[in-house]
């Protein structure tokens, strides 16, 4: 049994982290700067950041690598530090969570190359396969626990990450989607096929992050365990809609509406919940305390009707865990 699983069945759900880029942003990292060189260069804000989540009561963090494929850093001219810099954002998480008496799951975040699979594009399925295999090979050789394939929205490059991840690494794979509206990724891909194709491959966990909304993504997750009551459901949404205030990009998601949202998620059968941009360990820590039962669950004014229909069917079929 991985790590993920152990821990998810000893504790019945996982809570993960929120968004790291914020934190970077309060400490100094400026716009349009790769977050992923401040793990050579700026190492003990990263871990600063991955301890303050710890802190606040998350479970599993994920490392300062979303953007560390080949073709993302290329935009840089660090593409020839891909290894390196994920070895680096691996290690990075792994200092935070080693330097606690309990348990912290680091899973190795790898986001999408940014480019179109042939013939949409001129990537092609081999090229994209050697990208995610060069991170993962990072990752895995800087400690991390799980390979975390995040933020995807073609199913051909979810299978390309999880093939080349395969090809130079043994640990657990997680892979989630970005939901918009009506329910599909920005290719199309639904809650349905992604769990239905996901599962076939044999990754660990399936599920929704960033997203639209957080209606989209709780109907995505919904649905998602509608079609497999079996799989372990990961949901790590946006703190709400990104709102401008004069000059500054503030989420409508305070601590209490992911609160209450992720109390919503546990009674629909997701086992892992997280947030995504534009939270914060404050609201992680909120998410703690009412997942915890310490403090009540939140009265915001919103419960979506899909959400509610779930936490209503029996639960009899879903692993107990």
């Amino acid at each position: 049994m991985s790590k993920l699983n152990e821990l998810v069945e000893t504790s019945g759900f996982l809570l993960l982290d929120g968004a790291m880029g914020t934190e970077l942003f309060n400490r100094g990292l400026g716009p349009g700067d790769p977050p992923e060189l401040w793990n050579v260069e700026q190492p003990e804000l990263v871990t600063e950041v991955h301890q303050a989540y710890i802190a606040a009561g998350s479970d599993l963090i994920l490392s300062n690598s979303f953007g560390g494929t080949h073709y993302r850093l290329k935009l840089h001219k660090l593409h020839d530090r891909v290894k390196e810099l994920s070895h680096a954002a691996a290690e990075a998480a792994r200092q935070a969570a080693d330097g606690v008496d309990h348990k912290v799951i680091v899973a190795g975040s790898m986001g999408p190359t940014g480019e179109l699979l042939e013939p949409m594009g001129a990537m092609t399925i081999d090229g994209c396969k050697a990208a995610f295999a060069e991170q993962a090979e990072g990752l895995t050789q800087g400690g991390a626990d799980v390979i975390w394939i995040e933020t995807m929205s073609h199913l051909d490059e979810v299978k390309a990450a999880v093939q080349g991840a395969r090809s130079v690494s043994d640990l657990p794979i997680t892979a989630t989607l970005s939901f918009d509206t009506a329910g599909r990724t920005m290719m199309g891909v639904t809650g349905t096929e992604a769990v239905n194709t996901l599962s076939e491959l044999g990754v660990d966990a399936i599920g929704a992050n960033c997203g639209n909304n957080l209606a989209d993504t709780e109907a995505a997750v919904a649905e998602m365990r509608a079609a497999n009551p079996e799989m372990l459901i990961i949901s790590k949404a946006n703190a709400g809609m990104p709102q401008w205030h004069g000059t500054e990009l503030r989420y409508s998601g305070d601590p209490a509406v992911m609160a209450a949202h992720a109390h919503r998620l546990r009674n629909a059968g997701v086992q892992l919940i997280g947030s995504c941009c534009g939270s914060t360990p404050a609201h992680t820590a909120r998410m703690r305390a009412v997942l915890d039962g310490k403090e009540p669950v939140p009265e915001v004014d919103f419960v979506p009707a899909v959400m509610r229909q779930v936490a209503r069917r029996p639960r009899s079929r879903r692993r107990k865990l």
